[in-house]
């Protein structure tokens, strides 16, 4: 069964700790034994490191888990430009959440949303090698990804093209500069946490800083969308993937997943029956997907450093 809201899930949570990104400081979250592996996980928009409360309840007595509010989110700080949103800044803010957790230990990174696309831009990056076990992908494709397989969808399957173009239909609302962020402050951050209980069924845990958090966010569609669909580079994985994919998520289609296919020489892929917010709404089933995954892990040899 799903789990329920409780009261706990409405407080507010003070940082263990705020540290130095690429410029901005960091709000950081940590659960559990240090001593045990550590797990990193990246919110997606419009959300902040609370999301991951259910989820970490599950994890936490077996991992260290540690969490951070995005640039933008939460108690993070929040750049003003647009400019300052972009994926190469946001794996610099990755990568000193994980000097700070885990400097000795390559860690099994975990994303959702916008927190997985951005943490592919780890998961592809050969610099980054070293410090990544594993990536968990959950309804996040790589961009660059979606570019070539735009291209490729075009030329052979373009009625699955025109399927992903109705579900992200809000991706080019949110390319205007100033439409968008006054949609989101006067229309759709009053209605946000009922829309997001209709579209999973069940009230899920928002942040009180849902406004801003909203209002920032949007500058992570207009600071990567447009470049990466329009000069996609050659990603291959540098470490091993783990795509749980929720079958009933209205953003995110089956399409983008099989994809990952090219580009993933070390690939898992699990199905749940569930909506984008998995990670809240079915939390128990997608932690036991995780904890079997890097227990297989565990004994599994090295694959290949790129895709076929």
């Amino acid at each position: 069964m799903p789990s329920r809201s409780t009261a706990n899930e409405r407080v507010e949570r003070t940082p263990d700790a705020v540290i130095e990104g690429d410029g901005v400081h960091l709000a950081c979250y940590t659960d559990g034994d240090p001593a045990q592996p550590t797990l990193v996980f990246v919110h997606g928009y419009p959300d902040t490191a609370r999301v991951w409360d259910r989820l970490v309840s599950h994890l936490a007595h077996r991992y260290h888990c540690v969490r951070y509010d995005v640039r933008g989110a939460g108690r993070s700080e929040r750049p003003a430009s647009v400019s300052a949103y972009k994926l190469a800044h946001l794996e610099r803010d990755l990568k000193a959440v994980l000097d700070w957790a885990s400097p000795n230990a390559p860690v099994h990174l975990i994303g959702h949303d916008w927190g997985s696309i951005q943490s592919w831009e780890a998961a592809t990056d050969p610099a980054m090698a070293d410090r990544l076990a594993s990536f968990t992908t959950i309804s996040g494709p790589c961009l660059d990804h979606v570019g070539h397989g735009l291209r490729l969808q075009w030329r052979r399957n373009r009625a699955a093209l025109v399927r992903q173009m109705k579900r992200s239909w809000y991706i080019g609302l949110f390319q205007l500069p100033w439409l968008a962020p006054l949609g989101w402050r006067h229309v759709l951050a009053e209605r946000w946490p009922a829309t997001l209980a209709r579209l999973e069924g069940e009230p899920l845990p928002v942040a009180a800083t849902w406004r801003e958090d909203g209002r920032h966010g949007i500058k992570l569609y207009r600071a990567n969308i447009a470049p990466r669909l329009a000069r996609p580079r050659q990603r291959p994985a540098i470490t091993p993937v783990h795509a749980i994919v929720a079958r009933r998520d209205p953003f995110i289609g089956r399409g983008l997943v099989d994809g990952m296919k090219a580009w993933v020489a070390d690939l898992q892929i699990d199905d749940i029956d569930a909506g984008h917010w998995a990670i809240a709404s079915r939390a128990p089933e997608v932690a036991a997907l995780i904890d079997d995954y890097i227990a297989v892990r565990k004994n599994k040899p090295a694959a290949p450093e790129t895709a076929s």
